[in-house]
């Protein structure tokens, strides 16, 4: 994905602070570890002085000795670990902390980057700010059913707007386990205010938690940029079209309140056919009926959809985010 030099150094800077902070972390633990159980700062001490030994050991070619070394590590460090689970710490309480464990906050596997790098990226070109500071309130945890009426119920379905929202997000619960194993896509669909968005919010939440790379755009945005690669020639749109399709999860919400056109319906055709042949995930949120998007999108992409997603039709008797902002804060 395209960077600047000053965005991969914003990025890297970023990398060092979350090195600093985790460093610091892990001294303020052994100042805490040492201040309770002093025979640790000892082990500790002995394990130093025993690594240069082993080092030394390893050049003069002494395998005998450099056995009996071993035995004495391994002696120590399980009175190390003892001591901790005495006193109440998880056994790795004094290893070394890392933001992403993967990398060892270093941004690379190897030569490769990791994917918290390739996230860092995406967050630095897109902006995502804004959407991350929204996960922190709309996620699995935050979810309500109390919008949704037992007996509102479905005729289409039999089912009450309460039952079929537990369904939907069991739908979606299963959609992020099974992430890893077997790309799924997901059509969320009904009227203004019943949860769409949240729910996509949710699941995407869960994924960028998981280190997956993962792009939310509504639907004016997305067009917008496409528009702009086709008829401007705008690099950075350009560049834009590349990591629209290979993103984990791409999230287009809102499809249908942009300005429906040729354009708009052949470049949503390409995007939905360009995911599902390169194996990756979407999930497209509309307030469009399934009559409707057959009407604005053509028979041809909705087949599509119809075929390689999950249609999940949320209802409800109130407008939540009307509800929600009545409520006292």
């Amino acid at each position: 994905m395209p960077l600047s030099n000053a965005q991969y150094d914003e990025i890297m800077r970023e990398y060092d602070k979350h090195q600093l902070n985790n460093r610091h972390l892990l001294e303020e633990r052994k100042k805490e570890v040492y201040a309770r159980i002093p025979r640790i700062r000892e082990i500790d001490a002995s394990v130093a002085s025993a690594a240069v030994q082993k080092a030394r050991l390893l050049l003069e070619g002494d395998s005998n000795a450099l056995r009996s070394l071993k035995a004495e590590l391994s002696s120590l460090s399980g009175e190390r670990t003892a001591l901790l689970l005495d006193a109440g710490y998880p056994c790795d309480y004094l290893e070394p902390i890392y933001t992403c464990p993967d990398c060892k906050d270093t941004g690379y596997m190897g030569s490769e980057k990791c994917h918290c790098f390739k996230q860092a990226i995406i967050n630095t070109v897109y902006d995502q700010s804004n959407i991350r500071q929204v996960l922190t309130r709309e996620n699995f945890d935050t979810f309500s059913y109390d919008y949704y009426a037992k007996d509102d119920i479905s005729p289409a379905t039999g089912l009450s707007s309460y039952d079929t929202a537990i369904n939907a997000v069991a739908a979606c619960q299963s959609f992020v386990e099974d992430f890893d194993h077997k790309p799924k896509n997901l059509f969320i669909y009904g009227k203004t205010g019943v949860g769409k968005t949240f729910l996509s919010n949710c699941t995407a939440k869960e994924l960028l938690n998981r280190g997956h790379s993962v792009i939310y755009f509504t639907a004016f945005q997305l067009f917008d940029i496409l528009s702009k690669g086709v008829f401007e020639k705008d690099a950075d749109a350009i560049a834009t079209h590349q990591n629209i399709f290979d993103c984990d999860l791409l999230v287009i919400d809102d499809l249908g309140t942009e300005l429906c056109n040729s354009f708009t319906t052949s470049q949503l055709f390409l995007c939905v056919n360009e995911r599902l042949l390169r194996q990756k995930s979407t999930i497209i949120s509309t307030n469009l009926s399934l009559n409707q998007m057959v009407d604005t999108y053509s028979e041809r992409t909705f087949s599509r959809i119809c075929d390689a997603y999950t249609l999940i039709n949320l209802f409800s008797k109130v407008d939540i985010r009307i509800q929600k902002r009545r409520q006292p804060r």
